[in-house]
């Protein structure tokens, strides 16, 4: 049986870092790392109320995926990735972003983390629009 290595979502339901944490578990990894972006209330001095983030769904999660695969070749196929990001409008507080990575070391886990997150603030088409 083939284990699924990654998974990349984009969704307007509301972003789980424990169904993120269950999916890169593994039990010859000792180490889960994770990244989980949240709406903040200000934004440049300026008092926030929301944000709601357009997405090019398709391209999106072409783009995440891609991530998803260069982690994986940066591991050397030793690692499970999440990825998912929300769209719509989201209220100060929500998870906009989640990402985990589950390794055999926390070194890895924590490289592969920030390479996914500064990947995809470049490569993904998802625009936000605060609210103030």
């Amino acid at each position: 049986m083939t284990v699924q290595k990654f998974q990349a979502v984009i969704t307007d339901k509301k972003l789980d870092f424990l169904e993120a944490q269950n999916f890169v578990a593994d039990p010859s990894f000792g180490a889960i790392a994770g990244f989980t972006g949240i709406v903040r209330n200000n934004n440049e001095g300026r008092a926030a109320e929301a944000v709601t983030y357009d997405v090019h769904e398709t391209l999106a999660v072409q783009a995440l995926e891609k991530i998803c695969r260069q982690a994986l070749v940066m591991a050397e196929d030793k690692a499970r990735v999440y990825v998912a990001h929300a769209k719509g409008r989201l209220e100060v507080g929500e998870a906009s972003v989640i990402i985990a990575v589950g390794t055999p070391h926390r070194k890895k886990s924590f490289e592969l983390c920030q390479f996914m997150i500064d990947r995809l603030k470049e490569q993904a088409p998802i625009w936000k629009h605060e609210h103030y």
